[in-house]
């Protein structure tokens, strides 16, 4: 499988000079860090539609919905979301230089070991955009023998290598895989006709349809097993009460039904989430 590197060196390098920069939490326990500092620094990449993303010079999306209601239980302090490239996002989380991660992490078996998952905050099963009315694409096992990209370091090029390298062995062809800094430029490349496809999860990929309905539209049905999107924690000791807040406020939203609604509000439609992940997820 030949392997195109198209992604941005410069902001690649970026995400780690931040990820070098003096160490926001100390070694006392965080969460009464956080409250008596009356600040709570997390990490975001906005440029995940409809996940986050920036409108007004601000970080809006589904996630910034959610932090809205769970703020409400640390009355006084302030959120302080910084917006990094997601290749210096948990290099930067386990370095301890700022809090807890706010974007949209993919739950694989290798993260759950390395960092303290929340409650799934949305499903990220794995799915195929193509140009909207290319005839050469109708499943995803279409993309066999085809040019497809998507982003580098992610839980969405695992997939789409894991599943390439499936086609490949079942004697399908070998797709070309080009990797990119954020999805924005895979959609850029796959609306110019440079690749044939972009993989992504199923939420993501059917807001650029929506955004794009000329251009884009979904392969389904959806491909690889069943995941969902959580976010991170350090797992350690110190951030042990602020994960159990972070779980707690999460499940508290699944319960009463406001993530449904702002599920329905992003997304069109609600997900069935389960309250905690399965360890062999």
């Amino acid at each position: 499988m030949k392997v195109i590197r198209n992604s941005k060196s410069l902001l690649i390098c970026a995400a780690f000079a931040i990820a070098l920069a003096a160490p926001v939490a100390s070694a006392a326990e965080l969460l009464e860090k956080i409250k008596t500092d009356k600040v709570f620094t997390v990490a975001t990449e906005a440029r995940f539609a409809p996940f986050e993303f920036v409108e007004d010079s601000k970080i809006v999306g589904y996630s910034a919905d959610i932090m809205a209601e769970i703020m409400k239980a640390l009355p006084g302090v302030e959120l302080k979301r910084l917006d990094l490239p997601w290749q210096g996002i948990l290099p930067g989380l386990a370095a301890s230089r700022f809090d807890y991660v706010v974007t949209s992490v993919t739950v694989t078996p290798e993260r759950m070991k390395a960092y303290h998952l929340s409650a799934p905050i949305a499903d990220a099963t794995m799915a195929v955009l193509k140009r909207k009315g290319d005839t050469d694409i109708a499943k995803p096992e279409d993309i066999a023998g085809k040019p497809v990209g998507s982003q580098a370091g992610s839980a969405q090029l695992a997939a789409l290598e894991k599943f390439a390298g499936e086609l490949k062995a079942g004697g399908k062809g070998d797709a070309t895989i080009s990797t990119y800094t954020d999805f924005s430029e895979a959609y850029a490349d796959l609306g110019t006709g440079r690749i044939k496809a972009v993989i992504n999860s199923l939420p993501n990929l059917l807001e650029a349809a929506r955004q794009r309905p000329d251009v884009f539209e979904v392969v389904l049905p959806t491909f690889g097993a069943k995941t969902y999107f959580s976010w991170a924690g350090r797992n350690d000791a110190q951030s042990a009460s602020l994960n159990a807040l972070m779980d707690a406020e999460l499940v508290k939203l699944n319960k009463s039904g406001k993530l449904g609604e702002l599920q329905k509000k992003w997304f069109g439609a609600t997900m069935e989430l389960p309250e905690k992940l399965a360890v062999s997820e």
